[in-house]
């Protein structure tokens, strides 16, 4: 009989995909396949997702493509989970055809290269931005979101779509009544709708950066923000019609709500603080 002992890499290669079948994290772990599926039924992607995961450093954490396979798995394909998604595609597009915009950002305005003092909010002034979507049955309707660092003070603006040109128009309208020293920076994801970023820069003199591709959650004050928003802004909410004073009103419960990061002052107190602070410095 011929020795049968040793490496076999055919063999070992099968075992391992067997073993990576049996033992995949959202089939494993209970605790955590619910907890990502109500997270996606919540609204999050599942780059957030993971994203957060990977934030909270959690014991447990899988990749934004591993929720995406659960998702248009039979188990994931049984709750349609696909409905929660942020494209609700029921099935999924190859990785092939799905659309790349990296290249409408530069490696120059990466997050990577933004000063430590704003990633660790020490000076006011710096922004982020993002869009509230809704169901796509109501259209392509949104609502711009945009939170100071420092103060977590929200602005929201509605969108009738998501053409960038409009979407930069409303912020610099918002901003440009601010002292520079107000409004230095905003940070966006890499979605189309703010491919416009240079009409900005040359509309209202502020710096841009860009997370990561795929890495929402590199913005996770205005994540946040858009959280606690929700409770009014649901996704089965028709943004036609929301009105600018709706949006205004829930703009000021935010703002007027002690928060802890705060010392548990206001996000209203807090920027007109410091607002009133760089405008002494200029006189």
């Amino acid at each position: 009989m011929p020795d049968l002992n040793g490496y076999y890499c055919v063999t070992a290669n099968d075992m391992a995909l067997q073993r990576r079948a049996k033992l995949r994290k959202l089939s494993r772990f209970a605790h955590v396949r619910q907890s990502v599926i109500e997270r996606i039924m919540h609204g999050w992607s599942p780059q957030q997702i993971a994203g957060r995961m990977r934030l909270e450093r959690h014991p447990v954490a899988v990749s934004h493509e591993t929720i995406y396979k659960f998702a248009y798995s039979p188990d994931g394909q049984a709750i349609k989970l696909w409905r929660h998604l942020p494209e609700r595609r029921a099935r999924r597009r190859p990785r092939h055809a799905r659309r790349r915009h990296g290249r409408r950002f530069g490696p120059e305005l990466n997050i990577l290269h933004r000063p430590d003092t704003v990633a660790a909010r020490k000076q006011f002034g710096h922004w982020e931005c993002d869009l509230i979507q809704f169901r796509k049955k109501f259209g392509k309707a949104n609502v711009t979101s945009l939170v100071e660092r420092v103060s977590r003070f929200a602005v929201f603006l509605r969108n009738n779509d998501r053409q960038s040109r409009p979407i930069m128009d409303g912020l610099i309208e918002v901003l440009q009544s601010l002292p520079h020293r107000a409004r230095r920076s905003i940070t966006f994801d890499r979605g189309t709708e703010f491919t416009d970023w240079p009409y900005l820069q040359a509309g209202l003199g502020v710096q841009t950066w860009f997370c990561d591709p795929q890495s929402p959650w590199q913005k996770g004050t205005v994540e946040n923000t858009n959280g606690r928003a929700r409770k009014w802004l649901s996704r089965e909410v028709d943004p036609l019609s929301i009105t600018d004073r709706h949006l205004k009103d829930i703009c000021d419960r935010l703002n007027s709500t002690p928060r802890k990061c705060l010392g548990f002052k206001t996000p209203a107190e807090v920027f007109r603080q410091k607002l009133l602070a760089q405008m002494r410095r200029t006189e």
